[in-house]
């Protein structure tokens, strides 16, 4: 089978043709068939080697992907809850199950998971083996490739969550990518006012409008402060940050009222400069956010079989996994928002 592997600490990743599985998943895993599979921005800073991807070195050559979606094609012993057959998503994240978090039932706080397609081979293959724990089942009106955006709704659904939006809020979100147009989506559904700004994000800004997002902004054309003046003529209440760039972190805050509340759900290799003491006499809140939580992930389920083709157009680009490296410098570009692999497509159809 085709995969496509991680095999050193350098730039780029290699299609590599491996054996087909023949021996059974293991206890409590199931064999899944993928359909589609979605390109990260982990998936970029590991493809690019960026800094905080380290820890992958030990563990190559390793098969990367962790947005994806597909159908169980075989199921190991102590399998209960899927079987042969069934459409799912899956939850990427794998919990030790004995820690202080995971014992507490916030397995979110687990100190030692590990993430299919960083720590453990992933979606980027025409078969991956996950743990039934792992996996949604997914209902059968969501189209495959829709299906492979459920986990990056997921992580965007536990932002805004963080955020408490409430309808009425006036939320901006800073970074027109995958997450942060679905926060952004994902607010609006919840009945706020949303801005969402880019810097030189023409393509992506036009997809948010496709979505319903009309409140945009260029952030190369006018300041963060004149465009939240423009939409809203006050302060946000909101602020997520999805952009990776820690100066970010501070241009929301810097917009924000008073106990207003700042998410970051950006992965940032820089340090962030904050005025401590405006932050503090303002009653500020700053608060991170990596990953979901099985509430959000079911939630973005129910939104995909909901507002699915909605959101169809986030997805620029589907590509059979033979064209892996052409998909990556789609995704690499500032014009794509979600670049999609497909595993079962033939490899001489062209890039769509």
């Amino acid at each position: 089978m085709l995969a496509l592997r991680k095999a050193k600490p350098a730039f780029g990743a290699e299609l590599a043709d491996l054996p087909v599985p023949v021996h059974p998943p293991e206890r409590g895993s199931v064999r899944i068939r993928v359909g589609a599979a979605g390109i990260c921005g982990s998936d970029l800073h590991a493809y690019e080697w960026t800094g905080g991807y380290q820890f992958m070195e030990r563990l190559m050559p390793l098969t990367l992907g962790h947005e994806f979606a597909g159908t169980v094609v075989e199921a190991g012993n102590g399998v209960s809850a899927l079987a042969i057959g069934d459409r799912v998503v899956c939850w990427p994240t794998i919990f030790c199950g004995s820690c202080v978090g995971c014992i507490a039932g916030r397995p979110e706080e687990c100190r030692s998971r590990r993430v299919i397609g960083l720590h453990c081979d992933g979606g980027f293959a025409e078969f991956v083996d996950v743990p039934e724990a792992n996996c949604f089942r997914l209902p059968d009106e969501v189209p495959m490739d829709v299906a492979a955006l459920a986990e990056p709704l997921a992580v965007s659904v536990n932002a805004v969550d963080l955020a408490e939006v409430e309808p009425g809020d006036a939320v901006v979100v800073l970074g027109p990518g995958p997450i942060g147009m679905a926060a952004a989506w994902v607010a609006q559904q919840r009945g706020a006012d949303v801005l969402l700004a880019g810097f030189k994000d023409d393509a992506r800004l036009d997809c948010a409008r496709r979505l319903g997002l009309i409140r945009t902004a260029d952030l190369a054309s006018e300041t963060l402060d004149a465009a939240v003046a423009r939409v809203f003529g006050r302060e946000a209440d909101r602020v997520i940050e999805a952009t990776g760039h820690a100066a970010s972190v501070s241009d929301g805050l810097s917009v924000l009222r008073p106990r207003g509340i700042v998410v970051v759900a950006g992965i940032h290799h820089e340090a962030c400069e904050l005025d401590l003491t405006r932050f503090v006499r303002e009653k500020k809140q700053l608060r991170g956010a990596h990953d979901t939580t099985e509430r959000a992930f079911r939630e973005a389920i129910s939104l995909l079989v909901a507002h699915g083709p909605q959101l169809a157009p986030m997805i620029s680009l589907r590509a059979p996994l033979s064209q892996a490296e052409g998909a990556f410098e789609k995704a690499r570009s500032r014009t794509a928002v979600k670049v999609l692999l497909l595993p079962q497509t033939p490899s001489d159809e062209d890039l769509v």
